[in-house]
């Protein structure tokens, strides 16, 4: 191609890394578009581009005419020099370099051969990020906004969106990261790469990259849970019956997993090991060792966990974060009590659900007093005072006394 036009033809294919074959394509499109303006259906206009040889030149055949009025004639004098038989109607073919054209044809030509190429680039951008889109990649902090921090990544900048960043990770100018390709975006001039490090996809791929297993589906990865900057929860389990699970996360040494840690700045990891058993399941998302029983309802999907004083708020833990992940981890909604807290509940829900009537002591007469103030069930009478249930017409002292002692061990 003319040098005024463009840089050669492999040299702009290696310069933007493009397809040869849609450039070639792309650039012939674009002069046939800018040069059939000058031409008729009759003048049969090739454009032919090469990219051995550097060549692009514009084929058509002119029409003999008395004098060329136009790009696509020529006068029989003219004709007569390339042959001298011809006549006029005949057709003439000829070839033509670009560069021989009118500076305007060139110009406008140049300017959708940009265009179209500034396009194509983009779409091998988001081609190239697209297979990168739900993987880890590095970059270096570019620029601090109030959108994000700008990520230099390579062929695009990539935005880590103040929604996507880890509270209390501070980055300045110049600091490598790694993040979690989340969407590609393609706006009017380019393309944006949008970043996470608060996904639990994030970690999970950390995992792929750190524990072999996991890569090579020995382990599977179930669920992950996370608060990000906080706690992290994994539940894992093996598709091999010769791996362990969870000595394969942690490592040798732990070396493993305390790699991911660092990447996550110092956040607590739980390898849980799943179990098709809810209450196993509940047990180890909680933590095994901790958990002294697991109580499933009858209906919906809630459990009570029995564990020891000293224990509870271990299970519990910092801000709640272990019961709440757990819950997260299992689908179900967790209740946490210790022995004597679990036994209260059930007396409580037992006395809840029992009428006055089953109270030693309450006669259907007693029974008919205590109802028609208000008191129906042994819980009432359980938070009763005796003086107020000594209030009741009808009911002294003594069978206050009794009814409230019942009520107390029922």
């Amino acid at each position: 191609m003319s040098a005024n036009l463009m840089v050669t033809l492999a040299e702009l294919a290696n310069l933007k890394q493009l397809d040869k074959e849609k450039l070639t394509e792309i650039i012939k499109n674009s002069l046939y578009q800018a040069i059939s303006k000058r031409l008729t259906l009759e003048n049969e206009l090739e454009i032919v581009a090469d990219f051995e040889t550097n060549k692009v030149y514009a084929k058509f055949k002119k029409i003999v005419t008395e004098q060329d009025m136009s790009l696509g004639e020529i006068s029989l004098s003219e004709a007569q020099k390339y042959n001298p038989d011809a006549k006029i109607g005949d057709k003439i073919p000829v070839e033509m370099p670009i560069s021989k054209f009118e500076p305007k044809v060139i110009k406008i030509a140049r300017k959708v051969i940009m265009e179209k190429i500034r396009s194509l680039e983009e779409d091998r951008i988001i081609f190239d990020y697209e297979r990168q889109k739900n993987q880890i990649i590095s970059g270096k902090i570019r620029k601090i906004d109030y959108i994000g921090y700008i990520v230099d990544i390579g062929y695009a900048d990539a935005i880590l969106p103040l929604e996507e960043q880890v509270e209390g990770e501070f980055y300045k100018v110049g600091d490598i990261i790694r993040a979690f390709v989340l969407n590609i975006r393609k706006r009017k001039k380019d393309v944006v790469v949008i970043l996470s490090r608060t996904r639990p996809e994030f970690v999970k791929k950390l995992f792929e990259i750190e524990i072999p297993e996991i890569a090579n589906n020995d382990i599977e990865v179930i669920k992950i849970v996370r608060e990000p900057g906080i706690r992290t929860k994994v539940a894992v389990r093996s598709l091999n019956k010769k791996v362990d699970p969870i000595a394969s996360c942690l490592g040798p040494k732990g070396v493993r997993i305390e790699q991911i840690r660092e990447e996550l700045n110092g956040e607590q990891i739980d390898i849980v090991l799943w179990d098709e058993s809810p209450e196993q399941l509940i047990a180890n998302a909680i933590g095994a060792d901790l958990v002294e029983k697991v109580y499933l309802a009858k209906r919906g999907k809630f459990a009570r966990i029995v564990v020891s004083k000293e224990n509870k708020n271990l299970t519990i833990g910092k801000k709640g974060k272990n019961v709440k992940l757990a819950a997260k981890l299992t689908d179900y909604k967790l209740d946490i009590y210790t022995e004597d807290e679990f036994e209260e509940k059930i007396a409580e829900e037992r006395r809840i659900t029992s009428h006055v009537s089953d109270i030693d002591g309450v006669t259907p007469k007693i029974a008919e007093i205590l109802r028609s103030h208000g008191y129906t069930s042994v819980q009432d009478i359980y938070e009763a005072t005796v003086e107020e249930l000594c209030n009741l017409e009808g009911l002294g002292r003594k069978t206050a006394q009794k009814i409230k002692e019942s009520a107390k061990y029922f």
